[in-house]
């Protein structure tokens, strides 16, 4: 397996860091700052099976709620249990952390389907 390594985004502004066949997943700097402050997180359950682009889990911010999105299909085996307390990490760091589960990958092809940073750079430029 060749997979790629790093960073990618999808238009609904999560990003997965991928290492190996894990990806580690969160929201955008861009995601957290149009939510506002962050006042609960819920997290996803250690185990669960998500398929690429449906609701991993919930956010509660002072100005809405939002379900963030699965970037890549796979099996949650790990979650940020720090942002049981803190969900404000994410507002302060929402690339480190901030993170919100990490996942098994389940097909790596999926991941012709997001977007690079020199990419996702673009389409936020364009979407303004």
């Amino acid at each position: 397996m060749n997979v790629k390594q790093g960073y990618f985004y999808t238009k609904d502004h999560e990003w997965v860091k991928i290492d190996a066949m894990t990806g580690k997943i969160g929201i955008t700097d861009y995601a957290q700052h149009k939510l506002g402050d962050l006042t609960y997180v819920e997290l996803p359950k250690i185990g669960k099976i998500v398929k690429q682009g449906e609701v991993l889990n919930g956010l509660e911010s002072v100005k809405a709620a939002s379900d963030v999105y699965a970037p890549l299909s796979g099996r949650v085996i790990k979650i940020n249990t720090q942002l049981e307390n803190e969900p404000g990490l994410i507002n302060k760091s929402p690339y480190d952390d901030g993170w919100i589960a990490e996942i098994e990958i389940a097909d790596e092809n999926e991941i012709k389907n997001l977007m690079t940073a020199d990419e996702y750079i673009k389409f936020l430029g364009e979407s303004k």
